[in-house]
């Protein structure tokens, strides 16, 4: 009993995908090339794109007083952060938060 041929991947495929006839054109028609819309613009970088990371090691009751005011005031705490850091700003005679993001929005 002799051996099946071997198939290689080649014949596998160009048998499987029977090459295509080139599409009738009736005679005068013209190919028409359709400019593409632009790209839609790009949506403004969030926060986490923008900004930069920084950690903060708060001593576990400093942590839970932060916490407990963010609750009670129903905000974030990064949001109580950024009022103390604004605070430290204009005790020290440096430009606020506002100031700065404004100016590097220009």
């Amino acid at each position: 009993m002799s051996k099946p041929p071997k198939l290689s991947l080649a014949a596998i495929v160009a048998s499987a995908n029977p090459p295509a006839k080139a599409p009738l054109r009736p005679q005068g028609a013209e190919i028409v090339s359709l400019a593409l819309a632009p790209p839609p613009p790009k949506p403004a970088a969030t926060l986490k794109q923008r900004a930069r990371q920084m950690s903060v090691y708060l001593e576990p009751p400093v942590y839970e007083q932060l916490r407990d005011l963010a609750y009670a005031e129903r905000t974030k705490m990064h949001a109580l952060m950024l009022e103390g850091l604004d605070l430290l700003f204009k005790q020290r005679g440096a430009q606020s938060i506002a100031q700065l993001t404004d100016t590097q929005a220009r």
